[in-house]
């Protein structure tokens, strides 16, 4: 099963990773923001306490894309739309 909510003017997006258990495990959300400003702010303010696994950098399909764990171990993968 999938998700995908507008906040603002992002859009998250989520699926079940059919893993059992309270462990944030088998599945990341997705944070689509409309600059790399706005990424930068995201992407800081999701990580503060948390682990990047992947600083932001631009990717042959996003100007800026990034992801990391946040203090509750849930995954994030932050970008911005080409």
């Amino acid at each position: 099963m999938h998700a995908s909510l507008r906040i603002g003017n992002a859009t998250v997006m989520a699926s079940d990773g059919c893993s059992e258990g309270t462990s944030f495990q088998g599945f990341s959300l997705s944070l689509s923001v409309a600059n790399a400003a706005e990424a930068e702010y995201a992407f800081t303010a999701l990580s503060d306490g948390g682990q990047v696994r992947m600083p932001l950098t631009r990717t042959f399909w996003s100007p800026c894309f990034g992801m990391l764990a946040d203090r509750f171990g849930v995954g994030w993968m932050v970008s911005v739309a080409p």
